[in-house]
C-alpha cells in the first residue's frame, strides 16, 4: 500500500523525527475488538500508516466473521497480526498448546502473545513456552496481572521482564488491559510513575510496548520518553490523534518539538 504525499507534513517545519515501517521502536499497537472489514479497509486508507501492530484483542478472533480476510487485509498493509494473549491462556488452560501452533500456522501468523494475566502460571512454564514459540515466530509477551488486587513490585517486574527477554521475546507488553486501570496504572488511570522509572534502570525502552489506552496516559508516555515510545491498546478511533500527539500537533504535546527553537510567540505548557 503505497502512502500518498501530505503536504502539509512537508511544509511544516521542526515536527519531531519518527522511526518508518517497518519500525523497531516507535511502534504503534492497535487493539480490535471486532471491527467488520469494511471499517478496516477505511482505517488503513486514513491511517495504515500509523498502526505498526494489530492485536485481535482477547479471545475474539474466535467470534469473529470472515478473520482470514481481515487478517489479509492487515498484511497487505504491512501491518504485523497477532492474536490476543487470553485466547493463548484459553489454549493452555485446556492443554492444548499443540493446536495453538497449529492455528498459528493455519492462519499464517508471525508474531505471537504470550501472557499470564488470567491464569497462575509458573513463571518457568510461561518461559518454556515463550522460548519454544520463539523458535517458530515472534514472540510478544505480557507481563502484569488482569486483576488488580494482584500488585507486583518493582524489582519483580524487572526479573519477569529480563527472564523473557532471554528467553526469546521481541518485544515486552507491560500490563493495562483497555482500561487503563490495572498493571502499570493505578485503578484510577494513574501512572505507576515509580514503576516505570525503575523498570527503565535495567530494561532498555525500545523493548517495552507500554499499553495506554487512554489520552491521558499516552501524554504522560510522550512527554517522558519522546515522540517514540511504543505504545500499545490504541483504539481505532484514536490512532491519527496519537500520531498527531507524537508530532506535537495537539495542546498536550504542542510545546515538545519547540522546546529549544526560537519562537515568536509564548508556548502555554498545557
Amino acid at each position: 500500500m503505497t502512502t500518498p504525499v501530505n503536504k502539509l507534513r512537508e511544509t511544516l517545519r521542526h515536527l519531531p523525527e519518527r522511526t518508518r515501517r517497518p519500525r523497531r521502536y516507535g511502534v504503534t499497537m492497535m487493539m480490535d475488538k471486532g471491527l467488520p472489514l469494511n471499517v478496516v479497509e477505511g482505517l488503513l486508507e486514513l491511517a495504515g500508516d500509523h498502526i505498526d501492530f494489530v492485536k485481535l484483542g482477547f479471545g475474539t478472533a474466535v467470534v469473529s466473521r470472515q478473520l482470514e480476510e481481515k487478517i489479509a487485509l492487515y498484511r497487505s498493509a504491512g501491518i504485523h497480526v497477532y492474536f490476543g494473549g487470553t485466547l493463548f491462556e484459553a489454549f493452555i488452560v485446556r492443554d492444548q498448546f499443540e493446536d495453538y501452533m497449529r492455528m498459528l500456522d493455519h492462519y499464517q501468523l508471525e508474531w505471537v502473545e504470550v501472557s499470564d494475566g488470567s491464569l497462575e502460571m509458573p513463571h518457568d512454564a510461561k518461559c518454556g513456552f515463550i522460548h519454544t514459540l520463539s523458535e517458530h515466530y515472534n514472540v510478544l509477551s505480557e507481563i502484569g496481572s488482569k486483576d488488580a488486587q494482584i500488585i507486583i513490585p518493582p524489582y519483580r517486574w524487572i526479573e519477569l521482564m529480563e527472564k523473557e527477554l532471554r528467553a526469546g521475546s521481541k518485544y515486552l507488553i507491560a500490563e493495562a488491559r483497555e482500561s487503563g486501570t490495572v498493571g502499570i496504572f493505578r485503578s484510577s488511570g494513574e501512572v505507576r510513575s515509580g514503576l516505570i522509572q525503575e523498570i527503565l534502570t535495567r530494561i532498555p525502552n525500545e523493548k517495552i510496548i507500554w499499553e495506554a489506552p487512554r489520552k491521558s496516559q499516552q501524554v504522560w508516555f510522550l512527554k517522558m520518553m519522546g515522540a517514540d515510545v511504543n505504545l500499545g491498546n490504541i483504539a481505532p478511533n484514536d490512532i491519527v490523534a496519537l500520531e498527531a500527539m507524537r508530532l506535537g500537533l495537539r495542546a498536550d504535546t504542542f510545546a515538545m518539538p519547540l522546546k529549544d527553537l526560537p519562537v515568536q510567540y509564548k508556548v502555554l505548557m498545557i
